[in-house]
């Protein structure tokens, strides 16, 4: 795999691997990730250990890490699932897990270093993600990074007894044409 990096925001990319399992439960349990998240039930150790060997090891998903470059500290992760080879598409999802490089646009450098990573390496044409309606700062920094709006899904998804709406948006790889 090249090098995913971005000086100017201070950040790469690297694979996850399973010595990651604790920090990212971490992450994905603080309640400032969890409430982003379209499914919010805690996060557990057997939880993730299953999403590594049945979606990471069988390749229906890739997890990076988000590192600064300056002492290659990990500030979140980045991943795409549900890759489908048939029609070159997957699903993308991001979190911010240190609450201190936060606000920084280290999560639009990362989207931007992912979708290079989706488009050159993993071939794909089409990435997309879901997002809850309200989380603002999510759609503006997907949009920074290149995703489009594409649909609102009305009371799409059930979070504690509330129906939200979903915003759909993608990003499309138009510099290369499958022959």
């Amino acid at each position: 795999m090249r090098q995913y990096a971005d000086r100017e925001a201070g950040i790469y990319l690297r694979p996850m691997t399973w010595e990651d399992t604790d920090l990212i439960i971490g992450w994905r349990n603080t309640e400032s990730v969890r409430r982003n998240f379209i499914y919010q039930a805690p996060f557990t150790r057997e939880g993730h250990e299953n999403w590594i060997r049945t979606m990471i090891e069988t390749g229906k998903a890739v997890q990076m890490i988000i590192c600064e470059l300056q002492g290659d500290v990990p500030v979140g992760s980045v991943y795409i699932r549900d890759i489908d080879r048939n029609h070159n598409k997957a699903e993308y999802g991001i979190f911010i897990g240190e609450e201190r490089a936060r606000g920084r646009g280290l999560g639009t450098a990362a989207a931007r270093l992912m979708l290079r990573y989706c488009f050159e390496e993993e071939k794909l044409h089409r990435i997309y993600l879901r997002a809850l309606d309200g989380n603002a700062q999510a759609i503006r920094s997907y949009e920074k990074a290149g995703f489009v709006r594409e649909a609102r899904l009305r009371d799409d998804v059930r979070i504690n007894g509330e129906y939200r709406d979903i915003i759909w948006m993608a990003a499309v790889d138009t510099d290369r044409t499958e022959s």
